[in-house]
């Protein structure tokens, strides 16, 4: 039952979750928050963590801690909408990560003989492969998964991770068993093989007039795409950061295109593409 403690802005976390738990109660509470599911949440989590990062990249430190709140009350909206299933709440949630923090680190929170440097190489691993099977015999007998043996290799990369940065968990993973080129020529290679393909893919649909968003069209992409992933990889770079680089300085020289057409009383609808692509040569020289 909901209490009928008075709620104001508090730094206490029982506030929050009291704060919640009224907006989901189905009688007083918000019709929008008592409507939502874990699924019809997922778009507003995920916002939240990139907004996070929008502020930290900006070196916005008020920004952060607003982004942050939002992001913890996802958190708990999750947390909450569990307990009403009896599943678990948000006392449990901080019980698991803060048991896995202590496990993962017994060269800080174990005894004077688990504290050494060299201790630490190597048990990071192991310890993430005991929790491995541990979650799986776990989920075993609550009947969530079948049989009893180890997932498959590449189950530790999230399903629901952004596919680039999934593709970069996967190609990492499979670069531990020894599945990886040695030399970033040989991914440029392979670069050049997955466009050979969709160009002969791209002729292929031209020729028949079939639709070019095909599903063997998208293969090709979707190929080609993880092969360039691939190639920052073996870089050092990170692709998310590569293309946020390139949207950056895309924006940037469109908006010298279209200031330079204001300039000359013309706007984007008006000029033709030679004379934009005259403009963006002349952006390119200046950035």
């Amino acid at each position: 039952m909901i209490s009928d403690m008075k709620i104001e802005a508090s730094n206490d976390i029982s506030m929050l979750l009291e704060i919640m738990a009224r907006l989901r109660d189905k009688d007083t509470g918000c019709p929008w928050d008592v409507e939502q599911t874990f699924a019809s949440i997922i778009p507003y989590t995920i916002e939240e963590a990139y907004e996070v990062q929008d502020a930290i990249e900006r070196n916005d430190l008020d920004d952060m801690r607003e982004e942050l709140g939002d992001l913890l009350l996802q958190v708990v909206f999750h947390a909450q909408m569990a307990k009403e299933q009896q599943a678990f709440d948000f006392g449990d949630v901080v019980h698991a990560i803060t048991k896995k923090m202590v496990r993962r680190h017994p060269h800080v929170f174990g005894d004077a003989g688990q504290r050494g440097k060299d201790l630490v190489k190597g048990a990071w691993e192991a310890i993430k492969n005991e929790e491995k099977q541990e979650r799986q015999e776990r989920r075993t007998a609550l009947g969530l998964v079948e049989g009893d043996g180890p997932g498959a290799f590449l189950d530790d990369v999230p399903r629901g991770l952004p596919s680039m940065k999934a593709a970069v968990k996967l190609q990492k993973l499979a670069s531990k068993v020894g599945f990886d080129w040695n030399d970033p020529h040989l991914v440029l290679d392979k670069i050049e093989e997955e466009t050979q393909e969709s160009r002969t893919e791209l002729a292929e649909l031209l020729k028949s007039g079939t639709s070019l968003d095909s599903v063997e069209m998208k293969s090709e992409i979707g190929d080609l795409l993880f092969a360039v992933i691939n190639l920052a990889r073996h870089c050092h770079i990170d692709p998310d950061e590569a293309l946020a680089m390139t949207n950056q300085k895309f924006r940037d020289r469109f908006a010298h295109v279209e200031s330079s057409l204001e300039n000359k009383s013309r706007s984007l609808h008006e000029a033709s593409l030679d004379e934009m692509e005259e403009l963006w040569q002349a952006a390119k020289s200046l950035t």
